[in-house]
C-alpha cells in the first residue's frame, strides 16, 4: 500500500524552490505535476472586510523556515473552516497565505529480504513526485482570520491551539484592531 513519507523527511530541510516543468520532454525531468489538494484558499465573506464590519485581524505566523504539504494546509483548511461556519457562520473571512508551488519527489526504495527488481540505488536517482509543498520563510504568514469581536476572537485562537499538531513547524499568534 502507497503511503506518505512522515513530513520530517522533508519540511526542515535547507530546500531550494523545485518547480522546473518543461514543455519540451527533453528538457523536463518531472514527468507528472501532482494534482493541487488545497480546493479554496479564500473563505467565508469577503464582502464584510471591505464593509468593514470584521475589525480584528488574527494571523498565525510561522516562527521558522519550513515546508509546508499541501495535504496538511487542507487538512487545516477544512478543519478549521468547519469549526468557525458552526460558531460564526458567515461572519468572517479566513485566507490561506502560502501556495504550495515547490514539487517533492522520492526515490522508492525497498528494504527487507522478499525485496526483489526494484531498486536501482543511486543510479538514475532523481525520483518521481509525489506531493507538493510550500516553502515559508520565518515570520511569514501562514494564515489569517477577520474576525466581528473579541468573543470570536478568543474562539479563532482555541481552533488554532486545537489545529496546531497538523503543522510542522512552531507558530506564532498574531492579533491586531483595525479601524
Amino acid at each position: 500500500m502507497a503511503s506518505l513519507r512522515k513530513a520530517n523527511a522533508y519540511s526542515k530541510r535547507i530546500v531550494i524552490p523545485f518547480t522546473r516543468v518543461s514543455k519540451k520532454r527533453k528538457k523536463s525531468f518531472i514527468k507528472v505535476v501532482p494534482p493541487q489538494k488545497i480546493v479554496k484558499f479564500d473563505m467565508g465573506n469577503q464582502k464584510l472586510v471591505s464593509d468593514g464590519k470584521l475589525p480584528y485581524r488574527l494571523s498565525v505566523v510561522s516562527t521558522e523556515n519550513i515546508q509546508i504539504r499541501h495535504n496538511a494546509l487542507e487538512a487545516c483548511r477544512q478543519f478549521i473552516n468547519k469549526k468557525l461556519d458552526k460558531e460564526l457562520s458567515g461572519q468572517y473571512h479566513f485566507k490561506i497565505i502560502p501556495y504550495p508551488h515547490h514539487i517533492q519527489r522520492e526515490n522508492k526504495m525497498i528494504t527487507g529480504a522478499g525485496a526483489d527488481r526494484m531498486q536501482t540505488g543511486m543510479q538514475l536517482s532523481f525520483g518521481k513526485s509525489m506531493g507538493k509543498a510550500a516553502i515559508v520563510k520565518a515570520n511569514k504568514e501562514i494564515f489569517y482570520f477577520d474576525l466581528p469581536n473579541p468573543k470570536a476572537v478568543v474562539f479563532a485562537r482555541v481552533v488554532v491551539n486545537q489545529v496546531k499538531s497538523k503543522l510542522p513547524n512552531k507558530i506564532r499568534i498574531v492579533e491586531e484592531k483595525r479601524e
